[in-house]
């Protein structure tokens, strides 16, 4: 697999669409720590990481609303391993007016466009979520 955030996401959209209530997807740290991002601001129910050892699994609860409509609207995908988006810490941008969030790789590790503004540091867009 080449880009394994993209194949996260993709997952979590194809999930999404057939309304289902969970996903699985294979480990690793990168994800997991998308994942808990995407649970602090709202957008899944929880994830948790399966098995001890080799390959690992994360099982990720997608979360609805009242008319079980998906609180993830979209993902995209911004920096691919063809091409790298790098922003500085003044140009972060905001997606859907401040309604999603980017999920940016930076010195710090990764954090959310608001937290990433706030301890003013830029680095890699890797996705937007709305």
């Amino acid at each position: 697999m080449t880009d394994p955030i993209g194949d996260l996401l993709a997952r979590i959209r194809n999930a999404k669409m057939r309304k289902y209530k969970d996903v699985y997807a294979p480990f690793s740290k990168i994800k997991r720590e998308m994942l808990g991002i995407l649970k602090q601001e709202g957008f899944i129910r929880d994830y948790k990481v399966l098995g001890t050892t080799g390959m690992d699994e994360i099982r990720i609860f997608l979360k609805y609303g009242q008319n079980e409509d998906p609180v993830i609207t979209d993902l995209k995908r911004i920096s691919k391993p063809g091409r790298r988006v790098y922003v500085g810490s003044d140009s972060i941008p905001y997606v859907k007016r401040g309604l999603g969030i980017s999920i940016l790789s930076t010195s710090k590790g990764l954090m959310s466009d608001k937290r990433s503004r706030k301890e003013n540091v830029g680095g890699e867009v890797l996705c937007h979520v709305w």
